[in-house]
C-alpha cells in the first residue's frame, strides 16, 4: 500500500512539539510492516538543509505559486521559496507572531497532496490513501473531496483539537475551493473558514492519539466548538494510541544520561539522581524526593498549578527539577520559586534534549498536571525511565498510566488533589520493595510504535478498500 502522510513538521528536520516525533516516527514503523510511505513536507530552510541533495521530480503551479518538488528518500519537500524560505519557525516569526500568510502557506502544502493523490499528478506513483496531520494539513480532504480526479481516501489525525487554523472566509475563492464548501456542514466555522473543520467533515475517516481523547472531544468541555461535528461522523472516529521511540528513549543505552541502568540494574538510577542534583545546583541527596517537569508552560499543561504549588511541594519536603518555556507569568514564577527556594528548586527556561533526558532518568518522580493531553509522550518516557509519573487523569494520561501500578492519577486538576497524589507517590516510595516492584513494573511496559502502525495499516486497509476506482 502507498501511503502520503502529509505534515506540516517531522524531526529532526523541524520540530515544534509531540507531532514532529509522530510523523518521524509512524512512518518508520509503517515501513517496517510493508507500507510503502512517503512524507510531504513544506520546503522551510531547516528542512532543505536536512534533505541536501534532494531531487527535483516536477514543477507545479499552485494557489498562484511557482513551486518544485523535491525527493529525499522517503521524503517529498515542497520548494516554494516565497512561502516558506525564511527565518522563524514552521507557524510563527522569530518573535512568536503567526505568519500572516499561514492560511496559504498550508493550503499549498494541501492542495500539492491533494494533486498527488489524482489523475493530475505530476509523478508516476500515486498514493492509496492522503494521510492528514492536524489543521495544517487537513484542508487537503477537502481538496480531495471536490476532485473527481482523486482516486485515493483521506484520513485526518487530531493531535490536538484546540489548534484549528481558523482564517478570514474571505480567503475561500484565493483557496480555490467552491462556494458550497462554505456552509455548517463543510468548513465554515463561527463565520470563518475552518482548515481543521474541513478535514473533520470531508475526511473519510479521522483518528486522534489516544481512545480517551477520541471520547473526550465528543463532548463540550474538551470539544472546542467541534464537539457536535465530531458526534455525528464518531462512526468515523478512532482512538489510536501515539508509541515513544524506544530506541532513542532507553535508559540502558542512553547516552544523554550521567550512567545507563535498567530493570535488572536499578541501583544505578541513583547516579542519575546524583547528577541531575550537581547540574541544577540542587542539594545533593539521596533520600529526599525529587520531582521532574519537562514541559511547555502552559494552561493547558497546567504549569499554573505547578508554580501555584510550589511551596507545598517543596514543604513535603521535596526537590524540584523544571524545564521548559511557555507563558511570562508561568516562567516569572518559577524562576522566584528557584531564587527563593535555592537549593531545592532548579529551573531551567527552554529546551534542552540532553536535559530532559537527565530529568526522566534522575527524578524519583514525573509530574504532569495537564488540564487536558491528547496522548502525552513524558509519562511514557517516565516510565520507560522508572520513575513514576503522577498526572491528572485526562486523555492519553489514563490509557498510559495505570494508577497505583505504574504511576498515579488525580481527577480534578487542582491544587489540592495534584498536592495529595504527589504525597500519595512519596508514601508508597518509602516502601522501597513496593516502590521497586513499580519501577520495574512501569518499565517492562511495551510504548513502542508497532501496536499503533498496525492499527493504522488495518485502518488504511479498509479506507482503500472503499476508495473509488
Amino acid at each position: 500500500m502507498r501511503i502520503l502522510f502529509v505534515t506540516p513538521e517531522c524531526a529532526p528536520l523541524t520540530k515544534t512539539g509531540g507531532l514532529g516525533d509522530v510523523s518521524a516516527a509512524l512512518p518508520a514503523a509503517l515501513r517496517q510492516l510493508g507500507l510503502d510511505v512517503r512524507q510531504l513536507l513544506p520546503g522551510y530552510n531547516d528542512v532543505l538543509s536536512g534533505t541536501m541533495g534532494a531531487t527535483e521530480i516536477a514543477r507545479l503551479h499552485v494557489l498562484g505559486f511557482d513551486l518544485r518538488l523535491l525527493e529525499s528518500g522517503p521524503f517529498l519537500v515542497i520548494d516554494c521559496p516565497t512561502l516558506y524560505r525564511r527565518d522563524g519557525g514552521p507557524y510563527q516569526d522569530a518573535a512568536g507572531a503567526d505568519w500572516g500568510d499561514n492560511a496559504l502557506r498550508f493550503a499549498v502544502l494541501s492542495k500539492v497532496a491533494s494533486l498527488l493523490a489524482g489523475i493530475q499528478s505530476p509523478i508516476g506513483w500515486r498514493p492509496d490513501c492522503v494521510h492528514c496531520n492536524d489543521w495544517p494539513a487537513a484542508l487537503a480532504a477537502a481538496y480531495l473531496a471536490f476532485d473527481a480526479g482523486a482516486a485515493a481516501a483521506s484520513l485526518v489525525t487530531v493531535h490536538n483539537l484546540a489548534f484549528q487554523g481558523n482564517f478570514d472566509a474571505a480567503l475561500l475563492g484565493r483557496l480555490g475551493l467552491p462556494a458550497r464548501s462554505f456552509s455548517v456542514d463543510g468548513l465554515e466555522f463561527h463565520g470563518r473558514l475552518s482548515f481543521l473543520k474541513a478535514g473533520l467533515a470531508y475526511a473519510d475517516a479521522i483518528t486522534t492519539v489516544s481512545p480517551s481523547y477520541a471520547r473526550e472531544i465528543q463532548g463540550e468541555t474538551f470539544g472546542c466548538g467541534l464537539d457536535g461535528l465530531l458526534r455525528q461522523r464518531r462512526e468515523s472516529l478512532t482512538g489510536i494510541l501515539n508509541g515513544i521511540d524506544t530506541a532513542l528513549w532507553d535508559p540502558a543505552a542512553d547516552p544523554l544520561i550521567a550512567a545507563p541502568y535498567d530493570a535488572a540494574r536499578l541501583e544505578a538510577k541513583a547516579l542519575n539522581k546524583q547528577a541531575l542534583q550537581f547540574q541544577l545546583r540542587l542539594k545533593v541527596d539521596a533520600q529526599v524526593p525529587l520531582i521532574g517537569v519537562v514541559s511547555r508552560l502552559t494552561h493547558q499543561k497546567g504549569s499554573d498549578l505547578l508554580a501555584d504549588t510550589l511551596d507545598d511541594l517543596v514543604a513535603i519536603p521535596a526537590q524540584l527539577a523544571v524545564l521548559g518555556k511557555g507563558e511570562a507569568r508561568t516562567e516569572e514564577a518559577l524562576r522566584a520559586a528557584a531564587a527563593r527556594c535555592p537549593g531545592r528548586v532548579g529551573v531551567r527556561i527552554g529546551f534542552d534534549e540532553g536535559l530532559a533526558h537527565a530529568i526522566e532518568a534522575g527524578s524519583d518522580i514525573f509530574l504532569m498536571p495537564s488540564r487536558y493531553e491528547p496522548c502525552g509522550l513524558n509519562q511514557m518516557y517516565s516510565q520507560r525511565y522508572g520513575t513514576p509519573p503522577v498526572a491528572h487523569a485526562t486523555g492519553g494520561l489514563i490509557d498510559t498510566i495505570d494508577d497505583g501500578k505504574t504511576g498515579f492519577l488525580f481527577a480534578q486538576p487542582g491544587a489540592d488533589a495534584l498536592v495529595a497524589a504527589v504525597r500519595r507517590a512519596i508514601d508508597l516510595r518509602r516502601d522501597a520493595s513496593r516502590w521497586r516492584e513499580m519501577q520495574r513494573r512501569a518499565m517492562q511496559r511495551d510504548f513502542s510504535w508497532s501496536a499503533a502502525a498496525r492499527q493504522y495499516a488495518a485502518l488504511y486497509s479498509r479506507l482503500a478498500m472503499r476508495a473509488p476506482a
